[in-house]
């Protein structure tokens, strides 16, 4: 896994970008002025633009991170609701036996008040606090006939089982009700910290906006650079294992085993790579037909979708399952270093793992970027090499 590191603020990124000497000193000495006016302090106070940017940027990471604590939220509170409803519907049907074990006893205690028996045993038993009362103070188990201990027996055993499934409901009502309270306190977590961000951006003038647009857009070149670097690295590499794998096949071509066979057979492993590569083209296409849509904080889908939901969704087609977060699914394959990425594969982001992209090659991948972006394929570089985390190849 990648080494957990401090992700850098996007619009400083200038750095980089290969050109001859005097274009490289003249785009600093523009960059430097540019960034020094961004950050001065205005005249009436206003932030700068940079300092916009920066706000905007971290209040939208706040937003993805409050979003994939309310997605474990919901995937928990769905799951205590589910077992309560289960818990509640056992109390039922063991509260029918119950009564029914209870006539019966009842049955036998009136028996007696009628014929005037003078073994009081039933009904000393239905007046007494609880069964271990009523055998602790009277002793007239031996006394009873068969009839009556087995109805004794089936009352008791009704009883504790269904003060036991009680119990029971009433700590997973417990449960469910803190779930909801995470999940209400997550949803105005992210509610608020996207409307600071709106709220910002609102404030910026038509100028103010189209220089972060500008920004914006250096910051994509360099990302698609960056990932222009990443395949040519990655198609030599695959050069190199093809030759390997060439060389190998001639060298055993030669060289017959002792069962005289000169060929080989494809290996347990390759045959894994195959089965994998078939899983993730199917899942690839799934998240190229979902491009387009947007992006909606908690979604999964089929009309819009967050980014740990695209994912799992994108899997899910390919006959793969995915847990719903992003903190869960990191978990879930083998990681991988990002030079030997391959098409499929899981792109994690950021120190905290909030955010999730599909690796589709050549350095790029699918994803739902944030609120009001639509989901889309673009570098894995969008925002930054130190903003990746870590690479993970679904199991």
């Amino acid at each position: 896994m990648a080494s957990h590191r401090k992700s850098r603020t996007p619009g400083t990124r200038v750095a980089g970008i290969r050109t001859p000497a005097l274009a490289t000193a003249a785009l600093t000495s523009v960059a430097l002025l540019s960034q020094t006016a961004n950050a001065a302090p205005s005249d009436d106070g206003k932030p700068s633009l940079e300092e916009v940017e920066k706000k905007v940027d971290a209040l939208y990471r706040q937003a993805e991170s409050a979003t994939e604590k309310y997605n474990a939220a919901k995937e928990k509170t769905a799951k205590q609701r589910k077992r309560v409803d289960t818990l509640l519907d056992d109390v039922a049907q063991r509260a029918q036996k119950l009564n029914e074990a209870r006539e019966e006893l009842g049955s036998y205690a009136a028996a007696q008040y009628r014929t005037g028996a003078g073994v009081p045993d039933t009904a000393t038993f239905l007046l007494a606090d609880s069964p271990q009362d009523f055998f602790d103070q009277n002793q007239l188990m031996d006394r009873m006939t068969g009839r009556q201990k087995e109805a004794v027996d089936a009352y008791v055993t009704q009883q504790s089982e269904t003060m036991k499934k009680r119990r029971e409901a009433a700590e997973s009502l417990e449960t469910l009700t803190e779930s909801q309270n995470e999940l209400k306190t997550a949803k105005a977590t992210v509610q608020k910290k996207l409307a600071d961000a709106r709220e910002l951006l609102s404030k910026l003038t038509a100028e103010e906006k189209a220089r972060l647009a500008e920004i914006e857009r250096r910051k994509q070149e360099e990302a698609t650079r960056k990932a222009a670097e990443l395949a040519r690295q990655q198609a030599e590499q695959q050069r190199a294992q093809e030759e390997a794998r060439e060389a190998a096949a001639q060298r055993e071509s030669g060289t017959p085993d002792a069962s005289g066979s000169s060929g080989s057979t494809a290996s347990p492993s390759s045959s894994a790579g195959s089965s994998y590569t078939a899983e993730a083209e199917k899942a690839l296409s799934f998240a190229r037909a979902q491009i387009g849509k947007p992006y909606v904080w908690g979604a999964t889908g089929p009309g819009s979708y967050d980014c740990s939901g695209l994912t799992q969704a994108a899997w899910k087609a390919a006959g793969v399952t995915l847990p719903r977060t992003t903190y869960d699914q990191v978990n879930a394959g083998t990681t991988v270093p990002v030079s030997q990425a391959r098409p499929g594969d899981l792109v994690f982001f950021y120190d905290d793992v909030t955010h999730v992209g599909l690796y589709v090659g050549n350095g790029k991948m699918i994803h739902a970027p944030k609120p009001g972006t639509y989901v889309r394929e673009e570098s894995i570089y969008y925002d930054g090499e130190s903003s990746i985390h870590s690479v993970v190849r679904p199991a």
